[in-house]
């Protein structure tokens, strides 16, 4: 699936941004190798073709990010970011480096062109302004002063990636930190302050992607009716968490075969929030068949039910280093002797030196402007099911559009920052 507008003044529900920072250190390699593509053109809905291969890598990666994480870890992240920022690089990589980029993001079939237009044509839908949602998806490339990246990998990242370039002064490590971090702060609404944190001396060029999102609830939830709550972090742990609670009908399905029940919260726009509950104890089952046949099953099972909805609000980062998962789904090259960014430059050979990326979410009970309004909801008569989020669920923001994964992850502890 692959899923991402603009304007919402005062109240928030959902706040979310992420970002990838890839750093690029002077290196000798080896050996340069073209990569040729021949030019195609792929019609409207070119993002498309890049959306099944971005979810399964998203998929992938959460696998990676799930057995490094310490138990009772929240995981967040935006498969949409770094798949961008990824495909950015790649669009400067040449031989075994592009070979692997590509082969990793699940671009196999594809070549660089098709890839290229296909972002141009998504970053132009997900920043299209929406009356009640405000998603900003962006890149930048941050040069080296004196350093001279090809004209033809420059016009790439504009003309595809919208990305803005400007040059920094990286001899001055303290003021270069503090451009970048204040660059990144502006982009993302303060809500990512501090992500450069150091980086190689050496280093030529940043490629940076963010991604900032903001939605209403299309039905808000009741301010009165949150209540402290036990939220079981595992068997043995719980924290007392902040429960908001709403009945009414939703989509909703419950896959007892694999043991989760499924429920889609939109927003006033194109996008939703799936919440994928495991039952209780079945945590690892769900997450070692979750895929994107999985979702896609789920989210074509969903039927309106009444439902009596328990979620926690709640206020979360997440934080991580992506060099050594990336090498281990195969992008081994870019960041060694052997990469090959000729695409990038001629002059200076280079390779990547980190790859890093942050995420925030926060969840509240509403996202609506000083207003008024009556609704009068007629429900069967009938017992409503009870949905009651107080474990470890998984949740992924979905913009419908383009069928992208803006964000997803798992929240073991609610109450952790």
């Amino acid at each position: 699936m692959c899923f991402y507008g603009q304007a919402l003044k005062m109240c928030r529900i959902f706040a979310s941004c992420a970002l990838v920072a890839l750093l690029l250190a002077v290196v000798w390699a080896d050996h340069h190798h073209h990569h040729n593509s021949k030019h195609s053109h792929e019609g409207e809905m070119a993002c498309h073709i890049v959306s099944p291969h971005n979810a399964d890598f998203a998929f992938a990666l959460y696998k990676h990010l799930n057995a490094k994480a310490a138990a009772g870890k929240n995981i967040f992240y935006s498969p949409l970011g770094i798949s961008t920022a990824l495909s950015m690089l790649s669009a400067g990589a040449r031989g075994d480096t592009h070979t692997q980029l590509f082969s990793s993001l699940g671009y196999s079939t594809l070549n660089q062109t098709q890839v290229n237009e296909a972002y141009g044509h998504a970053m132009q839908m997900l920043n299209n302004s929406q009356e009640n949602q405000q998603l900003e998806v962006g890149n930048s490339v941050v040069v080296r002063t004196g350093f001279n990246p090809l004209p033809a990998f420059l016009n790439d990242m504009k003309q595809h990636f919208t990305g803005e370039v400007f040059n920094v002064d990286f001899q001055n490590p303290s003021e270069a930190k503090k451009q970048l971090n204040q660059h990144i702060a502006t982009k993302t609404h303060d809500k990512i302050k501090d992500l450069v944190k150091d980086f190689d001396p050496q280093m030529v060029m940043m490629l940076i992607n963010w991604v900032y999102f903001r939605g209403q609830w299309e039905r808000p939830f009741n301010h009165n009716l949150t209540a402290k709550r036990d939220f079981h972090v595992d068997e043995n742990t719980k924290v007392e968490v902040d429960m908001m609670r709403k009945t009414g009908r939703f989509d909703y399905y419950r896959d007892r075969a694999n043991f989760v029940t499924v429920v889609l919260l939109p927003y006033k726009s194109n996008t939703s929030m799936m919440i994928v509950l495991p039952d209780e104890g079945k945590m690892k089952e769900v997450e070692a068949l979750l895929n994107k046949d999985h979702i896609r099953n789920w989210h074509d099972s969903l039927y309106k039910n009444n439902i009596n909805l328990s979620m926690p609000k709640f206020s979360i980062s997440a934080e991580a280093s992506l060099d050594e998962i990336l090498m281990e789904m195969g992008i081994t090259d870019a960041f060694g002797d052997r990469a090959d960014f000729s695409g990038m430059s001629d002059e200076v050979k280079l390779k990547v030196s980190k790859v890093s990326h942050q995420a925030v979410l926060s969840v509240d009970e509403t996202g609506t402007e000083a207003a008024a309004a009556t609704t009068i909801e007629i429900i069967p008569m009938s017992l409503p099911e009870a949905v009651v989020m107080n474990r470890p669920f998984m949740t992924f923001i979905l913009e419908h559009s383009t069928k992208s994964f803006i964000f997803m992850g798992k929240i073991s502890n609610p109450t952790a920052q």
